[in-house]
């Protein structure tokens, strides 16, 4: 009997990173790659789709479109809009995030690159949400919904960090989330608020018609447009 070896991993042929470090050795050539990326089919403005544009001297967005006269750039409706963070350094998370088997984390990538990590944060979340796949289906079947708050306590931080404004979620992050009874598969959002626009929007965005949706007795999921049934935690 002949016994072969398992492949593992090995045979995953990618960038290494002296080749990329090599590729991208300014900012100059990580930008000419992301709109090579980004504009693979020629340059467009990202706002109304003309491919009349042109070069322009504006200090931040070197391109001009001459159908809906806005001055633009790559960055521009793309996850790096809004980022004074490099190209080189976006390159870098985008790398290290993709070829890491369980993603990376923000205090890892904020070492890696030299940001903050907050800012890595930002960045992964971006990230993500860039390569996540459309194509998802969504729920069906029974689903359980529930929001939760992550963050410090107020009173266990320094002076200069309090926001001394209440108690409770003041100064934590909002997160709501989903998981199938059936598949174990689980979704979650980040959300500014927690109100019933926000909670049912994200709910009938990720069910099909015919979920059956369990929460909590909150009533931000009141008049839920799905079969809904309440749970007394009590």
């Amino acid at each position: 009997m002949t016994v072969k070896k398992a492949p593992g991993k090995s045979y995953r042929k990618g960038i290494t990173m002296l080749e990329l470090a090599e590729k991208f050795p300014d900012e100059e050539s990580a930008r000419l790659w992301f709109e090579e990326k980004i504009w693979a089919d020629g340059r467009c403005c990202p706002r109304c789709g003309s491919k009349k544009t042109s070069e322009a001297s504006h200090a931040k967005m070197p391109y001009w479109c001459t159908d809906c006269r806005s001055y633009f750039s790559v960055r521009t409706g793309t996850l790096l809009e809004s980022s004074k963070v490099s190209f080189r350094k976006w390159v870098w998370a985008i790398y290290l995030h993709l070829t890491s088997l369980k993603g990376v984390s923000s205090m890892k990538l904020h070492r890696d690159i030299g940001v903050s990590q907050p800012t890595a944060w930002y960045m992964l979340q971006r990230i993500r949400k860039a390569f996540e796949d459309d194509d998802e289906p969504p729920f069906d079947g029974e689903v359980e919904v529930d929001e939760s708050y992550f963050g410090g306590k107020e009173a266990n931080k320094h002076a200069d960090k309090k926001l001394n404004a209440g108690r409770g979620t003041v100064g934590k992050t909002a997160v709501v989330g989903m998981k199938s009874r059936d598949t174990n598969k689980v979704q979650a959002q980040v959300v500014e608020r927690t109100d019933k626009e926000t909670l049912q929007d994200f709910v009938v965005e990720n069910t099909t018609p015919d979920t059956i949706v369990y929460t909590d007795e909150a009533t931000a999921y009141s008049g839920l447009p799905r079969v809904h049934l309440a749970v007394g935690h009590t």
